[in-house]
């Protein structure tokens, strides 16, 4: 597995029909005509068919309908691929909470089936893209990449559990996959039951924002552009069985986030309606991202940039979010 890729690399991207997936992929087709992408989704509950319903314009673009958990199809679909991005995942904590057997199913055993069948095939570069989750609640400073595992929630648990898979295969088959883990990321086309999603539709909806207990959990919050081009760099230039941190150091109380997105739309904290605390919910994430930050990749938004973006983008994409809130 070498350092680097050719021009003209041919990327499968899993879960590219959901939000970082679906970024992912516009990101690779608008920064280099000569890549192509392979977007395979199973279209569950937060992978919208209508998300990348505009690529399929670019002959570059070949969307396939598929889970990551069937070996027949991955047999057919990976082989003649450079890079694999392993973007695939339920992820909604609250969602693990009420259904945890979904998120070890997808999460772990999907992600060993595309481990085993990219190692089979020869694919020279494999990222899991994973998240700070899986470090737990950090009560002072931050996390590097050799920090232990300490997940609170089904779903992190089953991220860590991927995450753990790739580095096994690194030591039991030499076969080396890259892992990525990345704080909140925030932006276009993410599902509405995400906290920054969901509080700018209920806002635009004159709904109020429910905040889940005193509001002082803390989180640090990239905007998905710049989580793409962490993502690419580390691809380009990143070392095989190596985990990168990746982090845009602006750090928010849940308060804090509410007052800003309460300001971009104009409203004041009357606005807020307090709810009952997740069980399990993590005070503090923090990542040290020194490590990708030396391949030479830093934040290009700042969090108001990337908010502004974000809010402009929900206020004239109401025939994207709006079938979706129904179910959300």
């Amino acid at each position: 597995m070498p350092g680097g890729h050719d021009a003209g690399s041919r990327y499968l991207v899993t879960g590219g029909a959901g939000f970082i997936g679906s970024n992912l992929v516009r990101f690779l087709l608008d920064t280099d005509p000569d890549v192509s992408v392979t977007n395979l989704d199973a279209l569950s509950y937060a992978g919208v068919r209508a998300t990348v319903d505009e690529l399929d314009r670019s002959e570059r673009h070949r969307f396939v309908h598929g889970d990551v958990r069937d070996r027949s199809l991955l047999s057919q679909v990976v082989p003649g691929h450079d890079v694999i991005v392993h973007c695939a995942a339920e992820s909604h904590v609250d969602r693990s909470i009420s259904g945890p057997t979904v998120f070890a199913d997808v999460n772990v055993v999907g992600t060993a089936a595309l481990l085993e069948a990219a190692m089979d095939a020869g694919v020279e570069r494999f990222v899991q893209v994973s998240t700070d989750e899986v470090y737990g609640s950090i009560d002072l400073g931050s996390a590097a990449e050799d920090a232990p595992l300490r997940p609170s929630s089904p779903y992190s648990a089953s991220k860590a559990g991927a995450d753990l898979l790739a580095l096994a295969y690194a030591r039991t088959f030499g076969y080396r996959p890259i892992i990525t883990r990345c704080t909140n990321n925030y932006g276009p086309y993410q599902y509405p039951e995400k906290v920054i999603p969901l509080f700018i539709t209920n806002l635009l909806e004159g709904r109020k924002l429910p905040l889940y207990g005193d509001g002082e959990h803390e989180r640090d919050w990239l905007f998905v552009k710049d989580h793409c081009e962490a993502i690419k760099l580390v691809i380009d230039r990143g070392s095989p069985g190596e985990v990168y941190n990746i982090a845009a150091d602006e750090p928010l109380t849940n308060n804090e986030l509410s007052r800003a997105l309460l300001a971009a739309l104009d409203r004041d904290e009357s606005w807020i309606e307090p709810v009952a605390d997740r069980p399990g919910h993590d005070r503090r994430y923090a990542l040290d991202s020194a490590k990708v930050r030396a391949l030479g990749w830093s934040p290009r938004h700042s969090f108001m940039e990337g908010v502004a973006a974000t809010v402009e983008w929900y206020r004239e994409r109401e025939d994207w979010w709006r079938p979706l809130k129904v179910v959300a």
